[in-house]
C-alpha cells in the first residue's frame, strides 16, 4: 500500500477536531435558522432547504420529521463521503496488509480504506441480503465499495470471476435508495444504466440486479438483440424500471429508432467489460449512448475491465471525471490463480476419445457441472450429438441457436438439470455459474484473451477449478502466448508444447497490420532545441 494512504488516513484523524468544531457551529446556525422558520409559515423552497439543514445539524437529537424533510435528506445523502467512516472501521495496518495480500493498487486518490466485512458497508440489511451466501466481500468489492459510495468515478481492473458485478450493482441500488427513496420503484425515465458487450453478460448482470433490488422493490429491465423489441417495449412501459441493463446496439435502436426509452435522467452509468466492448468495435456506440445521458458533472460513471490497454485508458480519460483506479493484480489479462490449467498436446484426431476419457473420470456422477468449449458452431453441434449418443445429458449453445434456446440452455445448466454444456465463445464471457468444476477447451480459441475468459468460467465465487486444453499442430501460432500464460500462473508447461516455439506474435492493427506503431497520443511531446 503506498505511503500516501498512511498520510491520508493520518490527515483524516487530524481533521476530526476541526470537524467537531464545524459541527458545533453548524448546530448554532441551524438553531437560529429554525427560530426564523417558526416566524414564517410559508412553504416555499427556501424553508424546505432550511428544514433539511436543521435535520442534518441536529441528527443526534430526537425530533419529528416531515415528509418533505425526509425527501430532501434522501436527495442529498448520496453526496456524503464515506472515507472517514471506512477509516474508523479499518486501521492503516489492516488496510496495508489487505492490499499487499491481494496485490491491490489504488491510484487517483488512495485515502479510501477498504471494507473488509459486509457490516462495514453502508448498504443496509435489506440490500445486503443479496450477499447472504458469501462470508465476506471479494477484494474488488472491498476496494471499490468505499470509492463508489463516495460518489466518485471509478475504474475497476480485475480478473474474471472476481465479483465485479456486485462491486457496481450494490452501490448503484444503494445510490437509488439514498437519493430517490420510493420514487426509484417506478420511474418514468431510468436512473441507472449498465452497458454490457454481450447478451449473455447483460442477462447475467440483470439477474443479479433483480436479486439485489428485490427487497427494495427496485426493478431492472434487460435489453438485448435477438429478442422481440415489442416485448421489451411492453416491459419498459409496464415496469417503469430504475435500472436498465443493455447491449449497445439494441439500446440505441430502442432509444433512437423507436423512441421507447429516454435516457436523459441517467445519473449512474456502468460500462462493464470495457475492453471487450472496444474489441468488438462499440466505441462509437458508447459515445452515442453517453451523449443521451446527463452531463459528466451530473453523472457518476463506473467502468470495469479485465485489462488496462491504451484503448481503455483513452475511453476512461474521455468519459470519466477524476476517476479512482482500483487494480487487482496485474493490469494485463490473467487467469484466476485458483484455476489449475492442464494443457495436453495431441493429434487432432484424438480429441473425441480424450474428451470421453475426461468425462468418464471427472463427470462420473453425471451431476457435476462441466463446460466444454468448441470453436465453431458446427463443431459444437457435432460434439453435442456425439455425447448424447454416448448417453450424456448435455446441450449446446452457439450462434445458430435462437435466443430463447440459448437462454433455456444456460438456465438448465445453471439449475443442474442439464449439467454438461457445450458452447462456442459466445458463452466465454457473461456465464456466471459458481459451481462449474471443469472447463474443457476441446478446440483452442482464436485469441489468448478468449482462452483466458474460457478458463475464467470455473473457480468462481472463491472456489477452485480445473481447465483442460487440447492443443494440436493447428494451434501452434498461439504456443508462445500460451506458454507465457502458464509460466505466469506457475503452471506446468508440457515439453511437447515447447517444440512449437515460444515466440509471441505482435498484435496487428486492423487497418495497418504488423507495421502499425502503437503510439500513446496522450504523451507529452518532447521539445528539441538545436544550437
Amino acid at each position: 500500500m503506498p505511503d500516501t494512504n498512511i498520510k491520508a488516513a493520518a490527515a483524516i484523524d487530524k481533521t476530526s477536531s476541526k470537524d467537531k468544531a464545524a459541527t458545533k457551529a453548524m448546530k448554532k446556525q441551524a438553531k437560529k435558522e429554525k427560530k426564523e422558520k417558526r416566524k414564517h409559515s410559508s412553504d416555499d423552497a427556501a424553508d424546505k432547504e432550511d428544514s433539511s439543514k436543521v435535520e442534518e445539524a441536529e441528527k443526534e437529537k430526537p425530533a419529528k420529521k416531515s415528509k418533505s424533510d425526509s425527501k430532501d435528506k434522501k436527495e442529498t445523502s448520496q453526496e456524503k463521503p464515506v472515507a472517514a467512516a471506512a477509516a474508523s472501521a479499518v486501521t492503516i495496518e489492516q488496510a496495508k496488509e489487505f492490499y499487499e495480500k491481494h496485490n491491490i493498487s489504488v491510484t487517483g486518490d488512495d485515502s479510501f480504506m477498504p471494507f473488509l466485512d459486509f457490516k462495514q458497508a453502508p448498504f443496509g440489511h435489506e440490500l445486503m441480503s443479496a450477499c447472504s451466501k458469501f462470508s465476506k466481500p471479494t477484494p474488488i468489492q472491498s476496494a471499490c465499495w468505499p470509492v463508489v459510495t463516495a460518489a466518485r468515478d471509478v475504474i475497476g481492473i480485475a480478473e474474471t470471476g472476481s465479483g465485479k458485478t456486485y462491486a457496481f450493482a450494490l452501490p448503484a441500488i444503494h445510490f437509488l435508495k439514498e437519493k430517490y427513496g420510493q420514487r426509484a420503484q417506478k420511474c418514468a425515465k431510468p436512473l441507472v444504466l449498465v452497458v454490457s458487450p454481450t447478451r449473455e453478460l447483460a442477462m447475467q448482470t440483470h439477474e443479479q440486479c433483480v436479486e439485489a433490488g428485490r427487497a427494495l422493490n427496485i426493478t431492472s429491465v434487460c435489453l438485448y438483440g435477438g429478442d422481440s423489441k415489442q416485448k421489451q417495449n411492453m416491459e419498459l412501459r409496464s415496469k417503469k424500471p430504475a435500472i436498465i441493463v443493455a447491449t449497445p446496439g439494441r439500446l440505441i435502436d430502442l432509444a433512437e429508432n423507436d423512441n421507447a426509452i429516454d435516457l436523459s435522467e441517467v445519473s449512474f452509468l456502468v460500462l462493464d467489460e470495457a475492453d471487450r466492448m472496444l474489441d468488438q468495435g462499440f466505441e462509437k456506440d458508447i459515445s452515442n449512448i453517453i451523449s443521451m445521458l446527463r452531463p459528466a458533472e451530473a453523472r457518476q460513471t463506473v467502468m470495469f475491465s479485465a485489462t488496462w490497454p491504451k484503448s481503455v485508458r483513452t475511453l476512461a480519460s474521455t468519459f470519466l471525471r477524476n476517476p479512482v483506479r482500483v487494480s487487482i493484480g496485474s493490469d494485463e489479462l490473467a487467469i484466476n490463480e485458483r484455476v489449475d490449467q492442464i494443457v495436453e498436446v495431441m493429434d487432432r484426431h484424438q480429441k473425441d476419445r480424450r474428451l470421453i476419457e475426461l468425462l468418464q473420470k471427472h463427470h462420473k456422477s453425471r451431476k457435476n457441472r462441466v463446460l466444454v468449449f468448441a470453436l465453431y458452431k458446427k463443431e459444437a453441434s457435432r460434439i453435442e450429438s456425439m455425447l448424447q449418443g454416448k448417453g450424456y445429458n448435455c446441450v449446446s449453445i452457439h450462434g445458430d441457436k435462437a435466443q430463447h434456446q440459448r437462454t433455456d440452455a444456460i438456465e438448465q445448466f445453471r439449475s443442474g438439470s442439464i449439467p454438461l454444456l457445450i458452447a462456442t465463445d459466445v458463452a466465454a464471457r457473461g456465464l456466471d455459474v459458481p459451481d462449474v468444476e471443469y472447463v474443457i477447451n476441446y478446440t483452442f480459441p482464436l485469441t489468448i484473451d478468449d482462452y483466458t475468459h474460457r478458463c475464467g468460467r470455473t473457480a468462481r465465487a472463491g472456489k477452485r477449478g480445473v481447465a483442460y486444453t487440447f492443443f494440436t499442430d493447428l494451434d501452434k501460432a498461439h504456443s508462445g502466448e500460451l506458454i507465457n500464460m502458464l509460466k505466469g500462473a506457475n503452471m506446468a508447461v508440457p515439453e511437447n508444447l515447447l517444440k512449437f516455439g515460444t515466440t509471441v506474435k505482435k498484435k496487428q492493427h486492423d487497418s495497418y497490420g504488423a507495421f502499425f506503431k502503437d503510439v500513446d497520443t496522450n504523451a507529452k511531446p518532447v521539445k528539441i532545441i538545436f544550437d
